[in-house]
């Protein structure tokens, strides 16, 4: 863009001086003085253009508008928004900004979706520091964000959308099966609510549960810990010889197993299944899943629907805890634009989320109700009324979020290891113990060759 306005200025003050042609010497001269003072004054005025980079269709993110919002009270920034993947995968688009940022391509306005993505971008030196341009603005982020991203004492993202999980039941299947929509509840009354909920035999069974293939999903029990809820600890050395973890696993296993209430690992693996898909489907009653979901019911919704908080490890623990994530968005340290890009990621990190109207603020000036709202008034009214809004908004005032743990750059390859040995677990290929003992030195091999 600002390429092509030079070219244009370029060729006004070509033409303006031909135009001079035929005239005096002198008058030709102030012809071209005066295109060439006019062209650098266009250039100057050249609006700045600076791309946002992410893994959203426009059709999940409303990302047209969001940016046009903000072009309109900043003249003199152009922003864009390219989608880096036409499915919204993130594991396809986060691929794809490595790519560019492999290849020098411009990239100003970068997004990762977890924590752990995050941390190994910041690792691998994709991420611009934020601290400067922060402490220009006297931001604290711990006042001013729910979480607090920091990397070894440094900050290179903000948190976009702000993550947490509860459970989506099918309204018309609990009140088949007489239950009540859930307020307060474990893991262990989960496991009893998916027997309820489970109907049927071979292709037409109807399961109560279903739980993905993310990391997220083998270590249940873990991910509302208020210190640590993750797999590993925040120096990387391993946090799954737990009893949490190990109670997640036997959960699993039991559930998907023995009592055969939640759709089998083999399945979810070997069918490809997409959890939107199994839900929208009917295939489950239940989904535990992150509150992304509420933009998306809000377009797609075909029954009613219901939410309940996170179900807790232990009946004493509190109400509502549940693990947090978030988008880190942050600037490319290749940007030519940094200020720019950054003021950006200010404003979509506070305001801007609210104007896009699909995701929940991680900003603690947002309000609640009015997030809500936004995403409610997002979707077509036939869908949005499938969607319970009372449980909704009860379920979020009682969330809690645990602490985030941004892990060590390399945390994603702990994360495989962990989950190739879930998945032999799940599928009858090794013992509990042997799945604990292995992951555990496999995490700790690779903390011991990071630090060399």
């Amino acid at each position: 863009m600002k390429k092509s306005l030079l070219v244009l200025s370029g060729v006004l003050a070509i033409s303006t001086a031909l135009a001079g042609c035929g005239k005096s010497d002198d008058n030709a001269a102030a012809t071209a003085k005066a295109g060439s003072t006019a062209a650098a004054t266009t250039a100057a005025k050249a609006p700045v253009t600076i791309k946002v980079q992410a893994w959203y269709t426009e059709a999940q993110g409303n990302w047209n508008a969001t940016v046009e919002a903000y072009n309109k009270t900043h003249p003199n920034v152009k922003v864009v928004y390219e989608s880096m993947s036409e499915k919204g995968d993130s594991q396809e688009g986060m691929k794809k900004l490595d790519l560019l940022a492999a290849s020098g391509e411009q990239m100003d306005v970068v997004m990762y979706a977890s924590a752990s993505d995050f941390a190994q971008r910041v690792g691998a030196g994709i991420l611009e520091p934020l601290d400067a341009y922060l402490k220009k603005d006297n931001i604290v982020v711990k006042d001013e964000y729910k979480i607090d991203p920091i990397v070894n004492g440094k900050y290179y993202a903000l948190p976009g959308k702000m993550i947490e999980w509860f459970v989506l039941l099918n309204k018309d299947k609990l009140d088949a099966a007489k239950l009540p929509v859930p307020t307060e509840w474990t893991w262990n009354d989960y496991a009893e609510y998916a027997k309820k909920l489970t109907s049927g035999e071979g292709a037409a069974k109807q399961y109560g549960s279903y739980f993905h293939t993310w990391k997220d999903y083998a270590i249940l029990g873990l991910n509302n810990d208020m210190e640590n809820p993750y797999l590993v600890k925040s120096d990387g050395t391993e946090n799954i010889d737990n009893p949490k973890v190990r109670f997640s696993l036997n959960l699993r296993n039991q559930m998907e197993n023995i009592d055969k209430t939640s759709v089998p690992y083999f399945e979810v693996v070997s069918q490809k299944m997409a959890y939107r898909d199994v839900f929208y489907g009917g295939k489950t009653a239940m989904l535990a899943t992150g509150n992304w979901m509420v933009g998306e019911l809000a377009q797609n919704a075909k029954f009613n629907t219901v939410f309940a908080p996170y179900p807790k490890y232990d009946a004493k623990d509190p109400n509502g805890l549940t693990e947090v994530g978030a988008d880190f968005m942050g600037v490319a340290a290749n940007s030519k634009n940094k200020q720019a890009a950054y003021d950006f990621v200010k404003w979509y990190t506070t305001e801007g989320i609210q104007t896009q109207g699909l995701f929940f603020s991680g900003w603690k000036k947002a309000d609640i109700n009015a997030n809500v709202e936004a995403i409610l008034k997002s979707g077509k009214p036939e869908t949005v009324a499938k969607i319970d809004k009372a449980s909704l908004l009860s379920t979020l005032k009682v969330n809690k979020a645990t602490k985030l743990v941004v892990p060590p750059t390399y945390a994603l390859q702990q994360e495989k290891e962990y989950t190739t040995q879930v998945e032999l677990f799940l599928t009858g290929k090794q013992d509990l113990e042997k799945t604990i003992s292995t992951a555990k030195a496999k995490i700790e091999d690779i903390r011991k060759s990071n630090a060399k």
